[in-house]
């Protein structure tokens, strides 16, 4: 007997719109979120320098910032399991 399972929609659109930007693989909508909180990927050359920076702007910030964060999730997740060598 097979289970259904609830895929979240908006995961399944994210990892398929993926785009390389400077070696960042990264979606439209995150950059539209990055963009919201004036960070410029093209500033960046890796994912590692992104992720340190978002985290900085996060550990800033007074209030959550619940969108940004989980760009950070994201980009974060997918370097350790695409570029990590195990």
């Amino acid at each position: 007997m097979v289970k259904d399972f609830d895929i979240d929609e908006d995961i399944l659109k994210d990892v398929s719109f993926l785009k390389k930007y400077n070696n960042i693989y990264i979606t439209e909508n995150q950059i539209n979120i990055l963009k919201k909180y004036n960070i410029d990927i093209n500033n960046y050359n890796n994912v590692k320098e992104l992720i340190f920076d978002i985290e900085l702007y996060l550990n800033n910030s007074l209030c959550p910032l619940d969108d940004l964060e989980s760009v950070s999730q994201f980009l974060s997740e997918y370097n350790y399991y695409n570029n990590i060598n195990k």
